[in-house]
């Protein structure tokens, strides 16, 4: 069962779908921030999705309207065209996950060879990555790592990599010995899809993963965990949406590694986020603007979709062009701009994903809607199930 079910949160007013969002002192605020502990719950091990539906579309979908009548409706993601309206547009994150974890050894500093599994998440420039390591308590800045080519066919040599800077969380930087599209190979050949650690500890990444871990839009390299809500789906899928006049739009947002990370602080205020990269088109953010002033509205697919348009809006909800980073942490009593559905997985407790989900339709509505999805049977996390999410009331 959900922990904490009591309410935690007032009832926001709301202006259509562009809310003033401000918290109350309700059980569980503070003047910083909520409490972390309202966002945690428990959950089974055979919840969580080892593999994706087939086919994808065919993955269960909560339907979470907060406030309706019912407020909960279990439908299939292949529904998705008839739950939408023509004239709606969906906004799809078309980065492709590379393959960034790397299996390797400590060389060249006394008699012993350490194995190091290292996870890269962040591209500094054409030779240096942040990676999170394991274990690092083996490294020291100056060490050198190579990445081996154990059960792969490898074209380039050996892919060495020194620890240039190491901070106290044990997050390191990695400056390779090549550079540019030559690393992108060397990473490529040797890497496994860096599946998240709740798959990753109950099994290892294989070939199957490689498609399997990508989305269907994935075009843009440089992604270390998958736009998840983006698995669902299918051309087949696409295709129905298309001609029901539903448009779809795609920006770019680099998702790293600490989309994993929970929050550890007590108290929400204390977390920070890692910055992530995004672009939002002139041209994609002009059409987005057209959708709504037409009575159309936006889909984000996915967190990362809806925190880059949150990112490129206005206070006016108009959207425009960005390039750069983001570090928006969306938690509830944020007012949204640019968003009117939003299309999610089930995340984690304590994380960052499940505070965002409660900020856009609400804590208890959330918890409730959790709480039918474990005693239904849905399946969770990154190959899981996912939600079809309308604004709190």
């Amino acid at each position: 069962m959900m922990a904490g079910l009591a309410p935690a949160i007032a009832v926001f007013e709301t202006r259509k779908i562009r809310k003033t969002c401000m918290p109350d002192t309700s059980p569980g605020m503070t003047r910083e921030g909520m409490k972390t502990e309202l966002f945690d719950f428990d959950l089974a091990a055979d919840r969580i999705a080892l593999r994706p539906a087939v086919p994808r579309d065919a993955a269960r979908l909560l339907v979470v309207t907060p406030g309706g009548s019912p407020e909960l409706n279990d439908r299939t993601v292949a529904d998705l065209p008839g739950l939408l309206q023509p004239g709606d547009c969906l906004v799809v994150n078309d980065s492709r996950v590379i393959a960034a974890r790397l299996s390797g050894r400590r060389i060249g500093r006394g008699g012993t060879e350490p194995g190091i599994e290292a996870t890269l998440h962040k591209r500094l420039d054409g030779s240096h990555w942040r990676a999170f390591v394991n274990p690092a308590k083996k490294l020291a800045v100056g060490d050198v790592l190579r990445f081996g080519t154990a059960g792969k066919v490898c074209f380039l040599g050996a892919l060495d990599a020194q620890v240039s800077a190491k901070d106290e969380g044990g997050e390191i930087t990695l400056s390779f010995s090549f550079h540019g599209p030559v690393l992108d190979q060397a990473i490529a050949e040797r890497g496994d899809m860096p599946l998240p650690p709740y798959i990753a500890s109950r099994r290892g990444p294989d070939e199957k993963d490689r498609t399997d871990y990508q989305t269907l839009f994935a075009r843009e390299e440089g992604s270390v965990a998958a736009p998840t809500a983006g698995l669902h789906f299918t051309q087949g899928l696409v295709e129905r949406l298309r001609d029901r006049g539903i448009g779809l739009h795609k920006v770019t947002l680099h998702v790293g590694a600490g989309t994993f990370l929970p929050v550890k602080t007590d108290d929400t205020s204390g977390h920070t986020m890692h910055a992530e990269f995004g672009t939002v088109s002139p041209e994609t953010a002009a059409a987005l603007n057209e959708v709504q002033a037409k009575g159309g509205r936006i889909v984000a697919v996915g967190s990362t979709a809806l925190r880059l348009l949150e990112s490129a809006a206005g206070k006016d909800g108009r959207l425009s062009a960005f390039s750069g980073e983001t570090s928006i942490f969306i938690t509830p009593g944020y007012q949204f701009r640019a968003v009117d559905l939003m299309l999610t997985n089930f995340h984690l407790p304590r994380s960052t994903l499940f505070m965002l989900v409660a900020a856009f339709s609400g804590l208890d509505t959330m918890k409730r809607a959790y709480a039918h999805a474990i005693q239904a049977g849905y399946r969770f996390y990154s190959y899981g199930d996912a939600c079809l999410l309308y604004p709190q009331l």
